[in-house]
């Protein structure tokens, strides 16, 4: 059995009050709604030691030793993915037995919560370097700059991609209640590439990607679609364009385009997803998407480029104007991923 709730200290005068005063248990127990079993064991209490103060409760002694509840958190500390039956194997050499939900309960009070870890790019020595390079380089410019600069970057949207994990309200046993199910096919049903672009002004223009995606079809992407929509945002002068290190966007044939449309292009580093605001703004478009619940692949394209076309241009300032806050994070993390 549990241990019961203590009653105030406040409480247990107030009933010995009423007690001296020639009240009965059931009366005090109707005024002060408490138990009657619960009044005659403070009087008796009060009748024995003259006390009302709460006696502290010894309970059971601790299963494992301080220091080997340290040797645990030092042990979660240099390798967090520790599995609780590992842990519990350790203390058992070390002349201490507990059980697997034991080591949690300990883990839990001192801190720690059990959480799926985070997948991240894989991030070796030269992208964690330059990673911090391009923090320290840009953390000083002024959101103006930001203004000027025109994110794009490619997706790849499922038709049944984010529906897979929406949530719903049922009571116990209705979980395959045809209301409470989400229906899929495999391979996600089909999926289309997308590419797009926004700036501080709103979204671009969003085109979808047909064929094989090589060096030539993405000149023709931006000569379509990276051009009107520098225009429609009204970049004005001086605007900079960025997009990844992939082979097709730094091809010798691509950079002499942009050279050509006299296109300032913006230094980036491999594996910045985390510092290309775009990533936020496909996953606002996906969970708008999944809202609408398209059925084929038409109604995909349909729907992701009216939804595109809809996010607000509030959103796309705030994710610029908070850019300065990635870039302190990346260096708060030592050029590790964070959580942008």
């Amino acid at each position: 059995m549990g241990k019961t709730k203590e009653l105030s200290q406040d409480l247990r005068v107030r009933i010995v009050d009423l007690h001296k005063a020639g009240m009965g248990y059931k009366k005090i127990s109707k005024v002060l709604d408490v138990k009657v079993t619960i009044i005659g064991a403070i009087i008796r209490k009060f009748k024995e030691y003259n006390m009302t103060i709460n006696r502290p409760r010894p309970g059971a002694p601790k299963e494992i030793s301080p220091r080997g509840v340290a040797m645990m958190l030092r042990t979660v500390r240099n390798r967090p993915a520790t599995t609780r039956q590992e842990l519990a194997n350790d203390l058992k050499a070390a002349g201490t037995t507990v059980c697997k939900e034991t080591t949690g309960n300990t883990l839990r009070n001192n801190g720690f919560t059990s959480c799926s870890a985070r997948k991240v790019p894989l991030l070796k020595r030269a992208h964690v370097e330059a990673r911090l390079k391009y923090a320290n380089d840009h953390l000083k410019d002024e959101p103006s700059y930001w203004e000027k600069v025109l994110w794009s970057d490619e997706t790849k949207i499922e038709l049944f991609g984010l529906n897979s994990t929406r949530h719903v309200w049922r009571k116990k046993n209705a979980a395959y209640d045809p209301k409470n199910t989400v229906p899929t096919v495999k391979h996600g049903g089909g999926s289309i590439m997308f590419w797009g672009c926004f700036s501080a002004k709103g979204t671009g223009l969003l085109h979808r990607i047909t064929g094989k995606m090589d060096g030539a079809l993405y000149r023709t992407i931006l000569r379509d679609n990276l051009l009107p929509s520098a225009r429609d945002l009204k970049m004005g002068r001086g605007w900079v364009f960025q997009h990844d290190n992939d082979p097709k966007h730094t091809a010798k044939a691509t950079k002499d385009w942009l050279k050509k449309n006299h296109i300032k292009v913006m230094e980036w580093p491999s594996q910045l997803p985390d510092l290309n605001p775009i990533e936020n703004l496909w996953r606002e478009l996906k969970v708008r998407v999944a809202k609408r619940q398209p059925t084929n692949l038409h109604d995909l394209e349909r729907i992701c480029k009216e939804e595109w076309a809809k996010i607000p241009p509030g959103v796309c300032a705030k994710l610029v104007v908070n850019y300065n806050k990635r870039l302190t994070a990346v260096l708060a993390n030592k050029g590790f991923a964070t959580k942008y």
